[in-house]
């Protein structure tokens, strides 16, 4: 939906007022801008757990928009005020804090935004916009009432070491919160009654530790059970990290808090290796990975070189979003030949994949090949019958596709072309989902924990936090969960590729027609990510 439609169905619901934050800074003092709450059919409810353990949402849910002159929209997050009347407010303990006496302004003012596009024409309206992260003047907890929780769900990923680290360290320093609990096992933990009291000492060296000190699961999503314990325990502040299943189940815990009317924060910190999660620049442990693939290239390209039509073979992430691999290629400069969810192939005939390897082989001697765990799930599946198959967080479970091809590449040039290859296949999967974050993950995944504490001790609840044109802002949880971040292989970002590669697109010359007279293909066009991305 673009920004012009948000606006005109902003405008047909019937306006609604709500409290700000803070009455002194309310929103009549903006007379232009219009408040509405759209009900939504794509963001979550309460729910409960399918057979297979994954969650069962309903439909069911408000979004907030404001709209104001020029085509403006925000699309703003819940908070403590929209359902709770007459909440007492404190004056932020970050003004009084020695380690932030230099900054020059301590608090974002309350009508800062965020554009999610930056690149217009002269006559663009403005567009949607997010919240700004940052502290307020007002902060709706007390220090000493805080009572903060932690959770981590599904996959590993570098960086939620770094995460658990910074928001305890965060609420400690800044906001003089002491009671600070690790939720283990995952969205299990809450009804299993397994915690982790935290503090600076305990987490204090964790990020240089790869996993999570937590630990974590998939499925096990119950709200109502959830609830239930983070009422029991006098829970007021929920952090949860993990990917677009895990943000789905904060989504649902937040909506069963509003439902009963607590004064319960949910912030969710967006989790993902394979860069997946649409609106934000970049999700952690994305650089880190990067940076691991590239020693799984390089063992490659070495072994690959070092024989007689030698092709290395590296399996890396990316389930149904390539960019791992694609970044990985594009650093390396070693590999022949990427091959990710987004861009189909074949193997045989002219200008498959065959047809270029035996080219490569004969121009170079070797060659390297890069492949997505999703890539080529479809000629799979002709085979092994097993699209329909889910693991305990919904997802499709995957061939080992690394495998497949390997074979295939030596059944081909052994039984058909008559070719000795000497081909040497590497997955580093777990590896790199196992290593402590790099520098730059460190520090963005600091910026991520305090932006969320920020947020949920200023009121805001049911959101998630991350930057968008390097800005951090606060998003509402549908327009994370409502799609899945994927390369646009129409895109420059996959042209330097194939440039970099001098491998074929492999693509259908009627789709790039249909895209290039605007009827674009879903596979082809779904949004990438801002990073290097111009």
């Amino acid at each position: 939906m673009d920004s012009s439609s948000i606006s005109s169905t902003a405008a047909s619901f019937v306006t609604l007022k709500f409290r700000c934050f803070d009455p002194t800074y309310a929103y009549s003092a903006t007379p232009n801008h219009r408040r509405s709450f759209v009900t939504s059919s794509r963001s979550l409810t309460p729910c409960a757990t399918n057979s297979n353990g994954s969650m069962a949402t309903s439909e069911n849910s408000e979004r907030k928009i404001i709209t104001g002159e020029a085509g403006y929209v925000l699309e703003d997050v819940p908070h403590f005020s929209d359902y709770i009347s007459d909440l007492p407010t404190y004056p932020n303990p970050l003004q009084e804090n020695p380690s932030y006496s230099v900054v020059k302004q301590h608090f974002v003012d309350v009508d800062d935004s965020v554009a999610q596009n930056i690149v217009v024409h002269q006559d663009s309206p403005r567009g949607r916009h997010f919240r700004r992260v940052g502290p307020r003047e007002k902060v709706y907890f007390e220090s000493d009432d805080v009572h903060a929780c932690i959770v981590t769900c599904g996959g590993l990923c570098p960086g939620l070491n770094t995460v658990i680290r910074e928001i305890v360290c965060g609420l400690y320093h800044m906001y003089g919160v002491h009671q600070v609990l690790g939720i283990e096992g995952g969205y299990r933990g809450f009804y299993a009654r397994n915690t982790i009291p935290l503090t600076p000492k305990i987490v204090n060296g964790i990020h240089k530790r790869g996993g999570t000190i937590l630990g974590t699961s998939r499925g096990g999503h119950d709200t109502s059970k959830i609830v239930d314990s983070i009422q029991d325990r006098g829970i007021n502040q929920v952090y949860v990290l993990g990917g677009d299943g895990t943000q789905k189940g904060a989504s649902a815990i937040f909506e069963e808090i509003r439902r009963r009317g607590l004064k319960v924060a949910v912030a969710g910190i967006p989790k993902t290796i394979d860069n997946d999660i649409p609106i934000i620049d970049k999700s952690f442990g994305f650089d880190t990975a990067v940076e691991e693939a590239q020693r799984a290239i390089s063992a490659a390209h070495v072994e690959a070189e070092s024989f007689e039509n030698g092709i290395g073979v590296v399996k890396l992430m990316g389930r149904y979003s390539g960019f791992i691999a694609m970044y990985a290629t594009i650093a390396s400069r070693d590999v022949d030949c990427c091959l990710i969810p987004e861009s189909p192939f074949y193997l045989e005939g002219p200008g498959g994949l065959f047809e270029y390897i035996e080219k490569r082989l004969k121009e170079n001697g070797h060659m390297v090949i890069v492949i997505a765990e999703g890539a080529g799930q479809e000629l799979l599946s002709e085979i092994m019958h097993t699209m329909d198959q889910q693991d305990a967080s919904g997802n499709k479970l995957l061939q080992d596709v690394g495998l497949w091809i390997s074979q295939k590449i030596r059944d081909h040039f052994g039984k058909k072309r008559k070719m000795t290859i000497n081909l040497k296949y590497i997955d580093p999967t777990y590896m790199i989902r196992a290593v402590p974050s790099n520098a730059s993950d460190n520090v963005y995944c600091t910026l991520l924990a305090h932006s969320a504490i920020h947020g949920a001790m200023a009121g805001y609840t049911g959101f998630t936090v991350g930057p968008v044109n390097g800005r951090h802002a606060y998003i509402p949880f549908y327009r994370i969960t409502e799609r899945q971040n994927r390369v646009v292989i129409t895109d420059r970002m996959w042209a330097r590729l194939l440039s970099s590669t001098n491998q074929p697109s492999f693509l259908d010359p009627k789709k790039v027609k249909q895209s290039k007279e605007g009827k674009p293909d879903t596979q082809l066009f779904n949004h990438a990510p801002k990073i290097l991305n111009n």
